[in-house]
């Protein structure tokens, strides 16, 4: 390994509508982290989400929940970039945004196991794939998942996974949890972090009409 590559930065982002941010989100991030020694990781909410048929909560709200969920993890850093960006946000523009900041840094995509499923209808996701090392938050192995593109893909970077523990959380049963009136404070406070919890109640989201 030559110099160069030794001393290039590793770059990561982790991006989703964070809707809320919950505890394996914050998971995610910190073995992400660790799991890949990366300099910096990006965590991106989305902004105008052209891959979901429900509205989104405001914008200010899911990025002060963000900045609350991940604002104590070592190197990591919100990134606001894609609520102030105009027109549907696609994840390869961001990556290409940090590659040019970034000039020589390696760039790895942190993604979930049902994001790494629909990756082949992203925008653009075959220059995503030159651009970044995907990073999957899956149990199974590195070939396995590179064999969902099919042998007609010539993956240019190989795919990686992150070894997580199984956490049966998501933001969409936290929104019907909340809706419905089906959990407590101190059960909103294990699925999300508590400071998110607060925020939610303070502010009354996802409360039904």
């Amino acid at each position: 390994m030559s110099k160069a590559a030794a001393s290039a930065r590793r770059i990561g982002m982790f991006g989703g509508s964070f809707d809320p941010p919950h505890q394996a989100h914050v998971a995610l991030a910190g073995a992400a982290v660790a799991q890949l020694q990366l300099d910096a990781l990006h965590i991106v909410p989305t902004g105008q989400a052209w891959h979901k048929a429900r509205a989104l909560s405001a914008a200010e709200h899911r990025l002060a929940m963000t900045q609350l969920a991940f604002g104590t993890l070592e190197r990591v850093q919100v990134d606001d970039r894609e609520l102030k960006r105009a027109g549907p946000s696609f994840t390869i523009d961001t990556l290409e945004a940090l590659q040019g900041e970034n000039p020589g840094a390696q760039l790895y995509l942190i993604i979930g196991r049902d994001q790494f499923a629909a990756l082949k209808s992203w925008h653009r996701w075959e220059a995503l794939l030159k651009i970044a090392i995907i990073c999957i938050a899956d149990r199974a192995g590195p070939a396995r998942a590179e064999a969902e593109f099919g042998p007609h893909v010539q993956l240019p970077k190989p795919v990686l996974t992150l070894q997580l523990p199984l956490m049966p959380v998501s933001a969409t049963d936290i929104r019907r949890q909340v809706a419905s009136g089906n959990t407590t404070p101190q059960g909103l406070a294990r699925l999300v972090p508590a400071p998110v919890a607060r925020y939610i109640e303070r502010h009354r989201l996802y409360l039904s009409p």
